[in-house]
């Protein structure tokens, strides 16, 4: 699909219930209002297209920018790129779709310790996000990776911006279900923690409880694995 096509096709998506929903959540600027149910039929349609991508991010619509992490290629996202779309973050569900592609490419590392480090609560919400994303890949990083993280977002979370907070607490959630050990040592560091206060806006959303969500994550983790080894056997 060329970029003029994509962008007919959002706009045709578009809706004023989903715009509505979105400007509670903060979102402002460009948008037609696409759900992510059909961004995700599109991502299917387009698969893998970095110049598109790229093209899509260019137009400043908020849609198109999230289409544009969907069919971005991490093979081929620069630093640079990176860097550039981490700048024009203006809201924190933006700021997530971008820490999907973040994670998988070569820059990963040091854009999330960069990004985590940053004064602006856009991109230390990416950087946060990104350890997340990076949380829940086979990617041979050690133990001491991530506790060493668990320990910044410990002395860090209650002093950091508002979406900071949130996404330090994702990460925390991530690495806790990581593996058992990590899972030990993030649920110890979310009850030092304790509630993390978010302001969601206007919305009903609310900001999960690290500890619970790890233990629960973790037992659903082990029955639908204990349910896959009874379908092989």
């Amino acid at each position: 699909m060329t970029k003029t096509e994509v962008m007919k096709e959002l706009r045709a998506n578009g809706s004023a219930q989903t715009r509505k929903i979105a400007r509670q959540h903060g979102i402002r600027g460009d948008l037609f209002g696409v759900s992510y149910a059909v961004l995700g039929k599109m991502r299917r349609k387009i698969k893998t297209d970095q110049r598109l991508a790229e093209q899509l991010w260019a137009t400043g619509n908020r849609d198109a920018r999230v289409l544009a992490t969907m069919v971005a290629d991490p093979s081929r996202m620069t630093a640079a790129t990176l860097q550039s779309w981490a700048n024009d973050l203006e809201d924190r569900g933006l700021a997530a779709a971008l820490s999907n592609i973040a994670a998988e490419a070569r820059s990963a590392k040091t854009l999330m310790q960069k990004w985590t480090s940053a004064r602006d609560e856009m991109r230390a919400c990416a950087g946060w996000h990104t350890l997340a994303s990076m949380a829940r890949q086979d990617n041979g990083l050690d133990d001491a990776y991530f506790e060493k993280y668990l320990e910044k977002i410990e002395t860090r979370i209650h002093g950091s911006k508002n979406w900071a907070k949130y996404a330090m607490n994702n990460a925390l959630i991530n690495i806790g279900v990581r593996n058992p050990k990590l899972e030990k040592t993030a649920i110890a560091a979310a009850s030092r923690i304790g509630t993390v206060g978010v302001d969601h806006g206007e919305t009903a959303c609310k900001t999960p409880d690290a500890a619970s969500y790890i233990r629960k994550t973790v037992a659903h983790n082990k029955k639908k694995a204990a349910k896959k080894r009874r379908k092989a056997s």
